[in-house]
């Protein structure tokens, strides 16, 4: 059986009001929607994945994001073109974000063009592109 990409991913953060504030013209920028803004949950849709925002549990508010614990580590968008990739890093300058790097290519397929960032709890958010497939087979 061959699945048809992650359907959303779902990021607990520690204010979510100051969470929407970053996420929302990422999102947007992204060309995605927002389809349901509450004060307990922020979700868009589009570009083929979900994006959703919930509040931590207020005992775990002092946390903060270590992508070296269990769970998740970091996750990549992959952008159309590799323009976009530059015009995205000027965004989350734009944002506030902290850059973990700037455009630059890497070796993990041919052509791989990537920037890190972080959003305000430091959850790491890669955008990149490969030309063609990549190591994407479909």
């Amino acid at each position: 059986m061959q699945l048809n990409g992650i359907a959303h991913i779902q990021l607990s953060v520690t204010n979510l009001t100051r969470s929407r504030a970053f996420w929302a013209p990422l999102l947007e920028l992204f060309e995605m929607q927002i389809l349901i803004d509450t004060e307990d949950y922020f979700y868009c849709i589009g570009s083929r994945t979900g994006i959703a925002l919930t509040p931590v549990d207020a005992e775990k508010e002092d946390d903060s994001f270590d992508q070296r614990r269990v769970g998740l580590h970091h996750f990549c968008f992959r952008a159309r073109e590799r323009e976009h990739v530059d015009e995205i890093f000027e965004f989350a300058e734009g944002l506030g974000a902290t850059i973990v790097h700037g455009p630059r290519e890497d070796g993990f397929a041919p052509g791989y063009y990537s920037i890190v960032f972080e959003d305000p709890d430091g959850i790491r958010i890669e955008v990149n592109h490969v030309p063609g497939r990549g190591h994407l087979t479909k």
